[in-house]
């Protein structure tokens, strides 16, 4: 927790922005031919040689999107890149570059940013990507991240949502439904913890779905396994908001309908305990909860064969002409409209 007061705190008065900027990225190098030139000038320089360029911007609020709390400050750094990330492989694109911009209030001290840029720095160079320039400014209100990622990605490669046709295959990475719950978790603890400050909660049984929401992971991995199994997208999208957000998203950009079948839907084993424990029905959790950062995808029937022994892909739905609509087929065989209920950032 930040608030130790028995650790060291150097205020970040005493260094002054550029001060700053160059002591938290003094650690960062540069791996990528196209990063010309990257932090220490007015702009970063970029040179892609032909390939196309994606861009995507994530920004986090404290209070809105994470709790510091329990949210550890190397792990906030690790997660405000990997969301982005999340965007530029759901491109089926590379990402290559980072732009960080934060807003801190004087309660923060220079190693609690030490701590958030490590996270940073870990997630770069895990995932290969130049750190080339970013932002420092004061706040009245908390902690925000502005995390920009650039990326690549052949003419021919790009994917968008707007690509899937009927007939097509709904696809799924991994398992869904573990950041929210892993929040369920971390929120009820809290309680606990306003309530007796000694109680030490036992957090064993919730690693998966904790870590699904403290630490996600891009999926880097399915952008390469597609390429080598020779299967190029139809459309594709990453699951931020939560499966049905997600799969309207898609249907609505393409102008397709769809049937996503509830009994096809991953859930790893933990998920399926936590619900039971939570009296949550699984479902709701896979299709509103959000933050899984898995990718969803549509591909053309004939490339089933290519995928179907992937055990880090599962077939969840099929498209439809526009006219049919969007639903889900419960376990029962019945038809329910898909509503759109992940979340949202403006609640009425």
């Amino acid at each position: 927790m930040i608030e130790d007061k028995n650790q060291e705190r150097t205020p970040l008065s005493s260094l002054g922005e550029f001060a700053l900027i160059e002591h938290l990225t003094k650690n960062f190098k540069l791996q990528h031919k196209s990063t010309i030139k990257g932090i220490g000038d007015d702009a970063a320089v970029l040179d892609f040689k032909g390939k196309k360029v994606v861009v995507t911007n994530d920004l986090l609020v404290e209070g809105v999107h994470f709790d510091l709390s329990y949210m550890p400050l190397k792990h906030l750094g690790y997660k405000s890149v990997i969301v982005n990330l999340s965007d530029v492989y759901a491109m089926n694109a590379i990402p290559t570059q980072i732009t960080v911009s934060i807003a801190v209030s004087n309660r923060f001290p220079l190693e609690a940013l030490e701590e958030l840029y490590a996270g940073i720095e870990t997630a770069a160079n895990i995932y290969n990507i130049d750190v080339v320039g970013g932002d420092t400014t004061s706040s009245t209100t908390g902690l925000l991240i502005s995390v920009t990622a650039v990326g690549e990605v052949n003419e021919n490669d790009v994917v968008y949502r707007s690509g899937a046709k009927p007939n097509d295959l709904l696809v799924v990475s991994g398992d869904l439904g573990g950041a929210y719950l892993g929040l369920q978790v971390l929120e009820r603890e809290k309680e606990v913890f306003k309530v007796n400050p000694n109680s030490q909660p036992d957090l064993e049984p919730y690693t998966y779905i904790i870590e699904r929401q403290l630490k996600p992971e891009a999926r880097k991995d399915i952008v390469k396994l597609l390429g080598d199994l020779g299967v190029k997208p139809t459309s594709m999208i990453d699951i931020s908001d939560g499966l049905s957000s997600e799969v309207i998203h898609i249907c609505t950009q393409s102008k397709v309908g769809c049937d996503l079948y509830e009994n096809k839907i991953p859930l790893d084993p933990t998920v399926i305990a936590a619900c039971e424990e939570f009296n949550i029905d699984s479902t709701t959790v896979a299709l509103s909860g959000g933050e899984d950062y898995e990718l969803l995808f549509t591909i053309a029937q004939d490339d089933y064969p290519k995928i179907k022994a992937n055990p880090n892909l599962t077939v969840i739905g099929y498209i439809k002409e526009e006219t049919e609509g969007v639903h889900l087929i419960t376990r029962g065989d019945s038809r329910i409209p898909l509503k759109a209920q992940g979340w949202k950032n403006f609640n009425d």
